[in-house]
């Protein structure tokens, strides 16, 4: 073949056509015409409207994973929340009962703190008043302890009541607390009245488990019942006449025994007792005498 007949012409593959700038001229004017006419005539808003439409199912679908994770975030917060204002009412109810608790017990120290003044008031024998520390540990004895000693003027054997009857009575004086053996040990005794039949007797403190007394060495024919109130005789000179001590709540009248077994619960709280009042025995030590000797008078005038 004859090299003048050969076709030079670039295959269809290798044609350009119209270059590349002239085409970008060309789409920019058409899409600022658009968009020219779309901001004057909104001649795409029902295409855009049903691509939205379109779109939309997918855009749902893509946006469940985070939705899915805000809402689990909202049930763990809000569970949290809960908690801790669950936690936050708790702490306030406990805050409150302790209040109320503390409100119950400065009434009733109150209540007792008034009745000790008016039992002051009607008692003429001369006391001050006084804090239970705490009770004695030693399980055989029943004594408590004040915070008032010999600095305040507690003196020995001096009796020691609350706003209910006798309690004990200060045993041991120390310069800043002292003890109180209560009615109810075994080693302690106080002369009683009956305030019905006016019959005197002993009661000593009960040695078995129960704080009791026990009104000993009366006849078992004698007049006593059950609920007798039994208060100071004031016979002993240390506590004053008067005073309630105790309550009949038992009679054991035996045919082999000449005395009665009468038990007796003591009317003052010989237990949990908070507040008490000391009171000055009725007999005070006698003091000695004090003579002045006589002193000669020199007549007026008279030698040296």
């Amino acid at each position: 073949m004859p090299l003048g007949t050969l076709d030079r012409n670039p295959p269809p593959f290798f044609k350009q056509g119209t270059s590349a700038l002239t085409k970008l001229i060309i789409f920019s004017f058409i899409s600022m015409a658009m968009m020219l006419a779309d901001q004057r005539f909104n001649i795409v808003q029902p295409a855009r409207w049903v691509l939205s439409l379109m779109i939309y199912p997918v855009q749902w679908v893509a946006l469940r994973p985070q939705v899915a994770w805000e809402e689990l975030g909202d049930v763990f917060e809000g569970k949290q929340d809960v908690l801790d204002a669950l936690q936050a009412a708790k702490a306030q109810l406990l805050a409150q009962s302790v209040r109320s608790t503390q409100l119950e017990q400065l009434e009733l120290e109150n209540h007792h703190l008034r009745e000790l003044l008016d039992l002051r008031q009607r008692i003429a024998t001369p006391a001050m008043a006084a804090e239970v520390l705490y009770e004695a540990g030693d399980p055989f004895t029943r004594k408590m302890v004040l915070d008032k000693g010999a600095i305040s003027g507690v003196v020995q054997s001096s009796p020691v009541m609350d706003e209910l009857g006798i309690l004990g009575q200060i045993t041991r004086v120390h310069p800043l607390v002292s003890e109180i053996t209560l009615v109810t040990d075994r080693e302690h005794s106080i002369p009683v009245l009956n305030t019905r039949t006016g019959a005197r007797g002993v009661a000593f403190g009960e040695s078995g488990g129960a704080p009791l007394l026990e009104l000993r060495y009366m006849a078992t024919n004698a007049d006593i019942e059950i609920d007798d109130v039994l208060t100071t005789s004031g016979v002993d000179g240390v506590y004053p006449p008067g005073i309630p001590v105790a309550k009949v709540v038992k009679i054991e009248r035996r045919a082999d025994s000449v005395f009665a077994r009468i038990l007796c619960e003591s009317l003052a709280r010989v237990q949990g007792a908070k507040h008490v009042m000391v009171l000055s025995p009725v007999k005070l030590p006698i003091e000695s005498p004090h003579i002045e000797r006589a002193v000669p008078v020199q007549p007026k005038g008279g030698r040296r």
